[in-house]
């Protein structure tokens, strides 16, 4: 891909500093118009094969000249024309002069315009698996790294009970392990838009074929096949159901959701210094404050993830307005939704694996403020203790009740240590020494299962999906800015 070094227009963001080198090369104009000379390749042939009158050195000369697009020529008839379509098969024709009498033979313009995008949006939903696959398998391995180290849980963003780090990295890849599974599915479900016709009844093709509907049927599934799909959408208008355009980016708009979501994690952990994303050597954090280490790979994931949770919408409001066969008022969003959507999406796994491929874990802080924090959820547990030695349940809960409430007000108010245990120890109901005190608190009482349901996610749910997709791991991250 050649790097654009004009500044005097305006060139998306999402191309120039989010996505990466191979997601833009898919949804540029060469790769699109190529793709549009292969659909006419494909029809010729097909049409060929089953009897028309197509010569093999018109179909040669089609295929030499399939990369060989001039875009300057393309725009002056484009300019003439008012019409895309018309204005590349009147280049392909300058190229392919023997072919020119039957490129398009029977098409109308979303023969090219929507297969081409069902490919286009094929080939970025295998791509976005693969990046997809890669992250799931960092988190993996941190979820495995760190599935015993205990830390403070949180609910509303307060104090909860413990969990552990790699425990809490399993709800972030149990997110992202959804999307993948969407997205098998959603390669899965693509069809071919096929050879239809101007309302989707295949007249034309009929007409070509005088009348013949086997040799009609044939032409579909055979322009499907040399597409690469196993068959093509059995009824359409103009176009393909647009509704298939909402399903995709419902999709990707979930990869947003989950990335938003670990983002937003991150960034509050970092705030507490616990979990870091990566700050390179001579990464700068901020113009004035120099010892800032902002989290900026995170926000800005969070930032694009919003972007691409708005993509649906334009999809659905389209689909709604397509009058009976079609209306044109679905081309111009469309060029911007579905590569926009792909790019943003691309760009947000790519900072996600760029985060997980070295996050940094700070244990002694994480263990100092789940020790500060403890003593409040070790409550209960005192209260069973006390029990088990004679004392009066109600009484120990009102007695530790008390003294909760002058701990919070030491921490709180005069920014002391929770005492709460000191306060206890010389407490007469309690009956219990420090060191005694201490025992019940083994933090490793507290983390439940976590440790072990962190080992049952990994072998019973995301292990088997990585080693389905073993042929997509080993890609790295590709953040530029």
């Amino acid at each position: 891909m050649t790097e654009n070094t004009s500044q005097d227009r305006y060139t998306s963001p999402l191309a120039e500093r989010v996505a990466t080198p191979e997601m833009v090369a898919l949804w540029s104009p060469q790769r699109k118009f190529t793709l549009w000379r292969r659909c006419w390749i494909a029809l010729a042939e097909a049409q060929q094969e089953l009897g028309l009158d197509i010569r093999d050195d018109q179909l040669a000369e089609m295929r030499a000249n399939v990369d060989n697009i001039d875009f300057e020529a393309a725009q002056r008839y484009e300019r003439e024309t008012r019409h895309d379509v018309m204005a590349h098969i009147h280049a392909f024709g300058d190229v392919a002069p023997k072919a020119r009498p039957i490129i398009h033979l029977g098409a109308t313009s979303c023969f090219v315009g929507d297969n081409t995008d069902l490919l286009l949006i094929r080939e970025g939903l295998e791509m976005l698996l693969t990046k997809t696959v890669n992250v799931l398998a960092r988190l993996a391995d941190f979820a495995e790294k760190w599935k015993d180290l205990p830390t403070l849980g949180f609910t509303h963003y307060q104090p909860a009970q413990v969990v552990t780090v790699g425990k809490r990295a399993t709800l972030w890849a149990q997110d992202l392990l959804l999307d993948a599974e969407d997205l098998e599915a959603a390669i899965q479900r693509l069809r071919c838009r096929g050879v239809k016709g101007t309302t989707g009844t295949q007249a034309s093709f009929l007409s070509l074929f005088d009348g013949d509907e086997e040799k009609v049927r044939q032409l579909d599934q055979l322009v499907a096949e040399k597409l690469g799909f196993e068959a093509s959408y059995p009824v359409t208008g103009q176009t393909y159901p647009r509704k298939v355009d909402t399903h995709v980016l419902r999709v990707l708009a979930g990869i947003g959701e989950s990335a938003h979501k670990f983002g937003t994690d991150l960034r509050l952990l970092q705030n507490l210094k616990e979990v870091e994303e990566p700050f390179e050597a001579k990464q700068v954090g901020s113009s004035a404050m120099a010892y800032k280490r902002n989290p900026m790979r995170c926000e800005r994931a969070c930032a694009l993830s919003r972007f691409l949770m708005t993509m649906p919408l334009h999809s659905e409001f389209t689909t709604a307005v397509q009058w009976f066969e079609r209306t044109l008022d679905d081309s111009a969003i469309r060029r911007l939704s579905l590569p926009e959507a792909f790019l943003a999406a691309d760009g947000v796994l790519n900072l996600y694996l760029s985060v997980m491929e070295n996050p940094v874990v700070y244990p002694k802080v994480i263990e100092k403020r789940l020790r500060e924090e403890l003593p409040f959820m070790a409550t209960e547990t005192i209260i069973m203790e006390g029990v088990k030695r004679g004392g009066d349940r109600q009484e120990l809960h009102e007695v530790i009740r008390k003294h909760s409430q002058a701990a919070g007000v030491n921490v709180k108010e005069h920014g002391g240590d929770n005492d709460l245990l000191d306060r206890l120890a010389t407490e007469p109901a309690i009956g219990m020494s420090r060191e005694e005190l201490d025992a019940v608190l083994d933090v490793s009482k507290f983390v439940g299962r976590a440790p072990q349901q962190v080992t049952e996610f990994l072998v019973g749910h995301l292990q088997p999906f990585l080693g389905r997709h073993e042929h997509r791991l080993g890609h790295s991250s590709d953040v530029r800015v």
